[in-house]
């Protein structure tokens, strides 16, 4: 099934059912899931129904050998905090992690607690564990990307608008993972002879205003970078740009997808995947400190030449032959 079907057919539909483990019939275990967006969002479904879908051919069967507990929220602190305190006080077995933006909320609720998170961009700097290699405490999962990623978006930008100038770099400031991205392509930047501007993403509104505000400018691009916030608004996103003729670069395939201009980042739906199956060495007795954390294993490069098209924009043939996949 690919990732279009994914979204589609799965986001919504429940697992079938599957062969139990015969070891844990005796005792359904309980995994708590704190996830960084919405329930109504089809994405965050999707991405869910991935995971369900991998731990079920692992031989779990939700109602016979495991239940979940799943709590749904927007990027706010006050929330994590609160549905992470109600999931440790169910006492699951492990809890599930979307986003660096819940980890901090569930690693002050539990140290004891094992726990896999996905899409963290900096785990060790973020202080979930000791390392990469020897993760150490509760906690172990999959990174989003390196930093360095971030400038390459800057050199995509660039490859459109030969011309460019300014850019504007939408981001959350309150994750640390925000300050780590405009990082990365501040840097680039100066390399490039390009000014930066960092805009909040706050809130739907901030988005909208600053976005419309920054289009005004000639010779310009914006880059979304990887956020909870972006993530929850990208339709939203996607519109203004397409719609104000801002040349933009997303952090993941779903944004091209969604009509986005150029996307490149890590298939966010794999991890969900991946987790399935350090969970499951978990609930076999494997401490998370034995696990290490692991980086994405395939970064994807696509282009909407629809989009290209509306705005304007000649994609150069180099920069089509490196695409994973051109939506026409």
């Amino acid at each position: 099934m690919n990732r279009r079907e994914l979204i589609t057919v799965l986001a919504a539909t429940a697992v079938a059912p599957g062969p139990s483990l015969a070891q844990d019939a005796e005792r359904k275990r309980r995994v708590g899931v704190l996830m960084n967006q919405r329930a109504n969002d089809t994405l965050a479904q999707a991405k869910f129904g991935a995971f369900k879908e991998a731990f079920q051919d692992l031989g779990w069967t939700e109602g016979v050998n495991v239940s979940f507990e799943v709590r749904w929220g927007a990027p706010a602190d006050d929330r994590f905090r609160k549905d992470a305190a109600d999931l440790v006080a169910l006492k699951p077995d492990v809890i599930l992690a979307s986003s660096g933006a819940t980890m901090p909320a569930i690693m002050q609720a539990t140290r004891t607690v094992p726990v896999v998170f996905v899409l963290v961009p900096d785990p060790v700097g973020s202080g979930f564990v000791e390392s990469l290699a020897r993760p150490g405490g509760n906690g172990t999962g999959f990174t989003l990307f390196d930093f360095g990623l971030s400038g390459k978006w800057l050199e995509l930008l660039k490859e459109l608008v030969p011309d460019l100038k300014r850019a504007a770099v939408l981001r959350d400031p309150i994750d640390p993972a925000g300050m780590g991205q405009f990082g990365a392509i501040r840097t680039a930047a100066e390399l490039l002879g390009i000014e930066v501007l960092p805009v909040d993403a706050q809130d739907t509104a901030a988005i909208e205003r600053n976005i419309k505000a920054f289009a005004t400018t000639s010779k310009a691009g914006l880059i979304v970078t990887g956020s909870a916030p972006a993530g929850a608004n990208r339709n939203l996103i996607i519109t203004l740009a397409n719609q104000l003729h801002l040349p933009a670069v997303y952090p993941f395939w779903f944004f091209a997808i969604g009509g986005g201009l150029i996307s490149y980042g890590p298939d966010q739906i794999n991890q969900y995947r991946r987790a399935a199956a350090y969970i499951d060495r978990i609930l076999k007795g494997t401490s998370p400190a034995e696990l290490p954390v692991q980086a994405p294993t395939r970064y994807e490069l696509v282009v909407n030449m629809k989009t290209a098209k509306a705005l304007g924009i000649t994609v150069p043939p180099t920069l089509l032959a490196r695409a994973d996949e051109v939506i026409e």
